[in-house]
């Protein structure tokens, strides 16, 4: 009697595990400045050439980075190179996917200098992705976008966006305005990305155009790698997902550090965690 008391607890512990898994979704946003390691503002100056023309290190530090990506479910990109001279023609979005073990990944072209540089957001996920589309954001200067990824149909989708806003000020409010504007009409969706402002900015036109959401990280900063003191780095989901955690990852290359947030999803978007397809 007692052995069968026992066995039926832990039958009990384990579908609360399975379902505490189902319901939660590990995410990551970061700029990985095309696999270039920064270690002080010198570097800029010093390592500005890495930005034109292929270098040695960018294939190891890629390695590293994929390494601990393939824990997460989905994954933001910002920065990243879809294939020119300086990564040897290597889409670095697929490079992520491939060695990080994500069977779904997406790329935006936001600047494409040629055969020397094809600046990208991208999105990596375990998960399929229903829909993807291209947002070009206004802004005196080109080259800003918004990728969306949707997951899940009709009712039961979570709608993600990878961004990367203006340094301008008045363009990054023209931004996120248009992303308040789009999300609208979503009730569950996450915003990653590299904000380029405080949370406290973003907060602010998030309330003003009437969007719900939550952030959770206040505490930790992002930018610069070796001495954080900026939160440019942020994930924002709608007020209907519940944050688990939120925390910054102190390792990595790039000149930011990644930040990252699980998330507890409402039963009806378990569907978006079916067995994966592959591209």
């Amino acid at each position: 009697m007692n052995y069968i008391s026992q066995h039926n607890t832990a039958n009990t512990a384990n579908a609360d595990c399975h379902h505490l898994r189902e319901n939660r979704l590990k995410l990551l946003s970061y700029n990985i400045q095309v696999g270039i390691e920064s270690k002080s503002y010198r570097d800029y100056v010093t390592q500005s050439w890495r930005h034109i023309l292929p270098d040695s290190q960018r294939h190891g530090n890629l390695l590293e980075v994929a390494h601990w990506l393939s824990d997460f479910d989905i994954v933001a990109l910002q920065e990243v190179d879809a294939g020119s001279i300086r990564t040897r023609f290597i889409n670095q979005v697929a490079f992520l996917a491939q060695k990080g073990g994500f069977p779904h990944w997406h790329h935006q072209r936001n600047r494409h200098l040629g055969r020397f540089a094809a600046h990208s957001n991208g999105i990596l996920a375990k998960h399929p992705v229903e829909h993807i589309v291209h947002h070009k954001l206004p802004g005196r200067i080109a080259g800003r976008g918004a990728l969306q990824a949707t997951f899940g149909s009709g009712d039961n989708q979570l709608l993600v966006l990878s961004v990367h806003l203006a340094l301008s000020q008045q363009a990054r409010l023209k931004q996120l305005n248009y992303i308040c504007e789009l999300l609208s009409g979503y009730s569950s969706f996450v915003i990653m990305g590299d904000m380029n402002c405080t949370q406290i900015q973003a907060a602010e036109e998030f309330e003003r155009h009437g969007l719900s959401v939550r952030s959770g990280n206040s505490y930790q900063p992002t930018f610069p790698r070796w001495n954080p003191k900026h939160f440019f780095d942020q994930i924002w989901v709608s007020d209907n997902l519940k944050i688990v955690n939120c925390h910054v990852m102190h390792l990595g290359v790039s000149d930011h550090l990644p930040i990252t947030m699980e998330i507890e999803i409402p039963d009806k978007l378990k569907g978006i965690k079916s067995q994966n397809k592959y591209n």
